[in-house]
């Protein structure tokens, strides 16, 4: 695909809503890339990041579905793909349920898994033909320091995104050959609805060297990055990005 695409790339952006991910949907359309902003239910919210990027002079549409429901992500990608191929995912739908695994139920195990992990799956696999087509695309996965550290009371949510690591690896080993980019972006601690609840500020400067939470522009700049053409050389890498903590 040659550098300047008479049609913007699109981008789908899941879990894109949030605080971070809707940090993410602004980068990208900054970029000049349409942005695919999906929610998992709450499909208000989405359009609000849309009418933001509108705003900025950007490009953008809202979708809603639940990743964790294999049959309704491949109807939504089915959709998205009859406008042509998506060229850039950004795998960032994830919910915590923490318990420490002794008291921890089967559902709070499996759904945070299924979100995650089989999110994953369900949302990039049947983009992968058309964008092999394409001879280009990005795909980026969000993960999390405690994929890496481990955090207690987060065995199920440690379990799932540090499967993003494994599973990207081996993907950016398949695609790389066809012009296609495969990482995962492992932030910190991040400021937002999230995480302010659980990291107090004196236990921030505690765990975190650098002192203080990151933001969402920070995580999302990264991202930015690696789905540009400039990190076309960058593959299979777990990038993190929390101010030193591991």
């Amino acid at each position: 695909m040659d550098k300047h695409p008479t049609t913007p790339r699109r981008a789908l952006v899941t879990g894109g809503s949030g605080d971070l991910g809707g940090a993410i949907c602004r980068q990208l359309a900054g970029d000049g890339l349409h942005v695919i902003v999906h929610a998992n239910a709450n499909l208000a919210r989405a359009e609000a990041v849309v009418a933001e990027i509108a705003a900025a002079g950007g490009s953008a549409e809202a979708v809603a579905f639940d990743v964790a429901d294999g049959e309704a992500a491949r109807a939504a990608i089915a959709a998205l793909l009859e406008a042509g191929p998506v060229q850039v995912v950004v795998n960032n739908a994830g919910i915590h349920d923490d318990a420490p695994m002794a008291g921890m139920t089967h559902a709070q195990w499996k759904r945070v898994i299924d979100v995650s992990l089989h999110g994953f799956f369900h949302v990039t696999q049947p983009l992968l033909l058309p964008m092999a087509r394409a001879r280009w695309g990005r795909i980026v996965s969000v993960s999390s320091v405690a994929a890496v550290l481990g955090n207690r009371g987060q065995s199920n949510y440690a379990a799932a995104k540090a499967a993003l690591h494994g599973a990207s690896k081996s993907l950016a080993r398949e695609m790389a050959s066809r012009g296609i980019t495969v990482n995962v972006v492992a932030p910190g601690v991040i400021a937002g609805r999230m995480a302010d609840a659980a990291f107090p500020a004196e236990l921030v400067k505690q765990i975190v060297p650098a002192g203080r939470a990151g933001t969402p522009d920070e995580i999302a700049a990264v991202v930015r990055f690696l789905c540009s053409d400039a990190a076309g050389y960058v593959t299979g890498q777990v990038i993190g990005v929390n101010g030193g903590m591991g």
